[in-house]
């Protein structure tokens, strides 16, 4: 794997569960623009040669949000439980599910400075909606040539400027 790709190992939230035999791919992206500011989110789900777009928008939030909301809406649109190799540029949501979320569920919701952790109704919406499958989270570099990674870009690009049409 390149120097661009990060891999991060799988997480799910059933430890006994037996490991789901399908095998989905995801590419996931969100932005705004202005940040905060109009934003639109997509996902690229592919399992073997089948692929599905997912995308929307919001007049007025933020690229962190858009960003949750994209692996969010992702997961949720699997069937059933499936082994998933999700592929996102925002470090926030890799390091926010693979590092800080214990810390925060612990805390009642709070981040090391004792306040309200941001976003923490989509960061609940993740969790469940990871919950049956395992993810394994992968960090790409943004804006470096992956193609399903600037492919995610243009569709969450075209979905927020939609929201002016």
């Amino acid at each position: 794997m390149g120097s661009d790709v990060e891999e991060v190992g799988p997480t799910t939230g059933a430890p006994d569960a037996p490991a789901p035999a399908a095998l989905v791919e995801v590419w996931t992206d969100g932005g705004c623009k202005p940040n905060p500011g109009p934003g639109g989110w997509a996902a690229i789900l592919r399992f073997g040669t089948a692929e599905r777009e997912l995308s929307g928008g919001d007049p007025a939030t933020t690229n962190n949000r858009m960003e949750l909301t994209a692996a969010a809406s992702a997961l949720e649109a699997l069937k059933r439980p499936c082994r998933v190799v999700l592929h996102t540029d925002s470090e926030y949501v890799r390091n926010g599910v693979t590092r800080w979320v214990k810390g925060w569920v612990r805390n009642g919701w709070r981040n090391a400075a004792k306040e309200p952790v941001a976003n923490y109704e989509l960061w609940q919406r993740l969790l469940a909606a990871a919950k049956p499958h395992q993810v394994d989270w992968r960090w790409v570099r943004g804006h470096a040539g992956d193609p399903m990674n600037e492919r995610a870009d243009r569709l969450a690009t075209e979905a927020r400027q939609s929201l002016r049409r």
